[in-house]
């Protein structure tokens, strides 16, 4: 072996050893890969959605806040043209009342809406359902809405709980047919 080539063998070896060397590194570092997400922080206990039947006829609210329990409610007593139901939920200052009505009372929106003597009254829609949202004389914020004809709602909330209303009202689910 000439005395050039010997030198050239073994600066291959070293350069295939090297080679070998800083790609077990490059792999072993994890060089490239995606990070491994952090693990999870354990669950907390999970918060079971509220449904609460607000009369018998199947119209419940799927969404309350936190914390409140039913203080009453029943059936509306028959009046001519109109039955239904109500439910009244509170803790404290923060309530929920609600009311559903079946009948000729709820045949057409234009009829229904003027049952709702709200202030500062502005048009909006229920799960694209014609609306009318607004303050109750008495206090709180209100918003009435035609389910479907010949049924209506409205559901009062608290002053306390007026950025609530929204989300409440969207949470009512009904049947198709009454």
């Amino acid at each position: 072996m000439h005395s050039g080539q010997w030198w050239r063998a073994a600066f291959s070896v070293l350069a295939l050893v090297s080679s070998v060397v800083a790609l077990s590194l490059v792999f072993s570092a994890d060089f490239g890969q995606q990070p491994r997400p952090a693990p999870l922080p354990p669950a907390p206990a999970l918060i079971k959605p509220t449904t609460i039947a607000v009369v018998s006829d199947n119209f419940w609210l799927t969404y309350l806040p936190a914390g409140l329990e039913r203080t009453g409610g029943g059936v509306i007593a028959q009046e001519e043209g109109v039955d239904g139901g109500w439910a009244r939920f509170g803790t404290g200052e923060h309530t929920v009342e609600a009311q559903v009505e079946h009948g000729t009372v709820a045949a057409e929106w234009e009829t229904y809406r003027k049952r709702a003597d709200l202030e500062r009254a502005r048009e909006t829609t229920v799960r694209g359902k014609p609306a009318v949202v607004g303050a109750h004389p008495e206090g709180g914020k209100m918003i009435v809405w035609l389910e479907r004809v010949g049924t209506g709602a409205w559901i009062r909330v608290s002053e306390s709980l007026a950025k609530e209303l929204l989300a409440i009202a969207a949470s009512v689910k009904a049947p198709v047919g009454d």
